[in-house]
């Protein structure tokens, strides 16, 4: 159901508060350069920081900004089960295409906790959910078994998967079956992820280069892994550069070096070290993203 290179987009601020215009030329920068799809309010758009009104109103700007040219994947996770039911009936009452839902983070919920949160939205909200795995920032590993039990409720149709693990990749997919779509959460895990079986990304590094990561994926899928290859490592400083402090600092400052958005961050994340800002600067402008000085 959703594949290919599909952005985290993030949530740019100006003056403390969410820049619609600029999330607006954001979306069509992205539609305009071969993207996917669109997630907004995911850990790259910075949704912990985000109210109930503003996660609200990035989705629905987001949904107008598109209008169905590509689907829209809103994130809707929470650790509160009740504040996810919240979050996902929003999402489909105002036409998200689909969910993203991050496992609960901080409580530390066994895997049968877990698979009764997924399982208590995918029974109360008619939309398509994407599971979310990404244990380095929830404190939990959702596991392939649980996974296996979760792909058999209809309305779960996928996970995003940022275990860092192929093989936990590989056993997903395995236990999963191909009407399962397993997308990679790690920009630098597309490329072996597709060679598995997976069906794409949901990316960071599409924010400043949609083109060439939805170009990886489609060389894939057509065939030409030479060329996916080397867009792989023609990508592959910007994977490195962009986690240089914790996402989406890099990608957001990167945005703004281009010109596209305000150096905009809510605490308690912050602006790179200037050393780390030459670093990212040096790489965008080899990238050719900006000019050099």
């Amino acid at each position: 159901m959703f594949r290919g290179a599909i952005v985290a987009i993030v949530t740019p601020f100006k003056n403390g508060k969410v820049d619609e215009k600029a999330l607006r030329e954001l979306i069509e920068f992205q539609i305009a350069n071969g993207t996917n799809g669109i997630v907004p309010c995911g850990t790259t758009g910075e949704s912990a920081t985000l109210s109930h009104e503003e996660h609200d109103r990035v989705i629905e700007i987001t949904i107008d900004a598109v209008k169905k040219r590509v689907p829209v994947i809103a994130g809707t996770g929470s650790n509160s089960t009740e504040e996810a039911l919240r979050l996902t009936r929003h999402a489909h009452e105002v036409g998200a295409d689909g969910a993203l839902m991050v496992c609960p983070y901080y409580n530390r919920p066994t895997q049968e906790g877990m698979y009764r949160h997924f399982k208590a939205v995918a029974e109360s909200v008619p939309i398509p959910i994407i599971l979310y795995n990404i244990p380095g920032r929830t404190g939990v590993n959702l596991l392939p078994e649980t996974v296996a039990r979760l792909a058999k409720i209809d309305a779960i149709v996928g996970i995003k998967e940022a275990s860092g693990s192929l093989k936990q990749m590989s056993d997903v997919i395995n236990c999963c079956g191909e009407g399962f779509d397993v997308l990679s959460g790690d920009d630098i895990m597309t490329l072996p992820l597709l060679a598995l079986g997976g069906k794409g990304v949901i990316s960071v590094v599409s924010n400043i280069a949609p083109a060439d990561m939805s170009g990886m994926v489609d060389a894939f899928g057509t065939g030409n892994v030479k060329k996916a290859r080397e867009l792989h490592y023609r990508m592959a400083p910007l994977m490195d550069v962009l986690f240089i402090e914790t996402n989406p600092v890099p990608v957001k400052i990167a945005l703004a070096m281009m010109g596209k958005i305000e150096a905009d961050l809510r605490l308690p994340l912050c602006g790179l070290s200037e050393g780390n800002e030459a670093k990212l600067k040096k790489a965008l402008v080899d990238y050719g993203l900006i000019m050099g000085k």
